[in-house]
């Protein structure tokens, strides 16, 4: 029984000491902050300055979360608020910062059949897809994207189903080019549709709702909760993403000349 002890408290370390690693730092994001190509960008100058391997892990936001919670990465980078909350309150995270926004948009086909374009509520645009029975392709995996939609089809005061809404599991780019190809809206963050508009006929059907408002905030997992975590290196990252220069990187990176997202850290 000893000996069992004695071997599994030497696996426990050993598997402390490899998580706990000062070369690497484990980021779960969301597919946006990777699909834009924004992480290309900002990741290489803190690995330069640092000396960090980043190790990328791209999810929806709740499973990026989720591996938070499990101490199974150093930090997570996400976008939906009340859930971000709640995690730091659980105790998962600490140290949370705001670091960008961009927004929502409803994309649809150019003929636009459910008649949506330029409605001022997003709501109200998904409950008319829904009452025309028009094709609807949800992200269906607890991303970010995906709890907003799921908030605004309560707003509407509809739980959608039947053969035109369909949920795909599937990260942003993925759902942009599905909903492209069988010409159905879609709900997507500004960014990604950016970085894909020149490959997609999908246009922008409504924009500009404060409900499609979309901040991004970055938390280290807490050590106290999960003894292995590096959270010297991610307390580097956040103060480098936060950062001005940082956020000057944010703010400049652009796609055909348009930006993807907006530096909030410095506000």
């Amino acid at each position: 029984m000893k000996k069992a002890i004695g071997i599994a408290l030497t696996l426990c370390l050993v598997t402390v000491l490899l998580s706990a690693e000062s070369g690497r730092l484990r980021l779960a994001t969301t597919t946006s902050t990777e699909n834009s190509g924004l992480l290309a960008e900002l990741i290489p100058p803190f690995e330069d300055r640092t000396g960090l391997k980043v190790d990328v892990i791209a999810v929806g936001t709740g499973k990026a979360l989720a591996l938070g919670e499990n101490g199974d990465v150093d930090l997570v980078l996400v976008h939906a608020r009340a859930s971000e909350d709640a995690f730091v309150a659980a105790g998962h995270g600490v140290n949370r910062r705001d670091v960008m926004h961009n927004d929502f948009i409803v994309l649809g086909p150019s003929r636009d059949p459910a008649g949506v374009r330029d409605m001022g509520s997003a709501a109200e645009a998904l409950k008319t897809i829904a009452d025309h029975r028009v094709s609807f392709v949800s992200r269906g995996d607890d991303s970010g994207t995906h709890k907003k939609e799921k908030s605004l089809w309560i707003q509407a005061g509809l739980s959608p189903n039947g053969k035109w809404y369909k949920e795909v599991g599937q990260a942003m780019g993925a759902v942009i080019t599905m909903s492209d190809d069988m010409q159905a809206y879609t709900l997507a963050d500004r960014g990604t549709y950016l970085s894909m508009k020149s490959k997609i006929a999908l246009q922008v059907m409504v924009e500009g709702d404060p409900e499609l408002f979309n901040p991004y905030g970055v938390i280290a997992v807490n050590p106290a909760k999960h003894p292995h975590v590096n959270y010297d290196g991610a307390m580097r990252f956040i103060a480098w993403i936060t950062s001005p220069e940082g956020q000057n990187m944010i703010g400049a990176f652009q796609t055909e000349g348009q930006v993807l997202f907006y530096p909030d850290a410095l506000k």
